[in-house]
């Protein structure tokens, strides 16, 4: 884990572990929503590259009917620097996992399954940048939960575990 002191104003700000847990709470809040299970914790090196990054996010399907597949083929730019991402942000992901086991905003199941157990606070505006940060992490929770397994998802977007 890099010292806060060391690391440069915007990592610590894009990457910081809290962003990073509430974005995976989100995920594996859509997830289970689809499927009545947490998300796979492999999935959180999918979510949240693909949400943190602009270009991702932006292109990201508007609902869950289509395929990954499909919109892989339809995205081949995003799909080829996808990998490079997911590996630059495989520590930031470990770490805000971490926080939010440690502050109960996710609890890892048997199995390897995460679970949020965050709710908003009532009343509560959400800026409207992170707003939408949490609904595309929320749809894209949804939308991974419709891939036969986590293994696919990692193959259509050419990365390992």
């Amino acid at each position: 884990m890099t010292v806060w002191s060391e690391r440069s104003p915007i990592s610590a700000v894009m990457l910081n572990p809290a962003l990073i847990a509430a974005v995976l709470a989100a995920a594996a809040q859509g997830h289970e929503k689809e499927t009545g299970q947490g998300m796979p914790w492999v999935l959180s090196f999918v979510a949240a590259p693909m949400v943190l990054h602009r270009a991702t996010r932006e292109a990201l399907p508007a609902s869950t009917r289509t395929h990954l597949a499909a919109w892989t083929g339809r995205n081949p730019v995003l799909r080829a620097g996808f990998p490079a991402r997911a590996q630059t942000l495989a520590k930031p992901v470990k770490e805000g996992t971490r926080f939010g086991l440690a502050h109960d905003a996710l609890v890892l199941e048997e199995g390897g399954r995460l679970r949020s157990v965050y709710r908003r606070p009532r009343g509560f505006n959400t800026p409207d940048e992170l707003d939408q940060l949490l609904r595309k992490a929320s749809l894209l929770g949804r939308w991974l939960a419709k891939a036969d397994s986590p293994a696919t998802v990692f193959a259509l977007l050419g990365v390992a575990p």
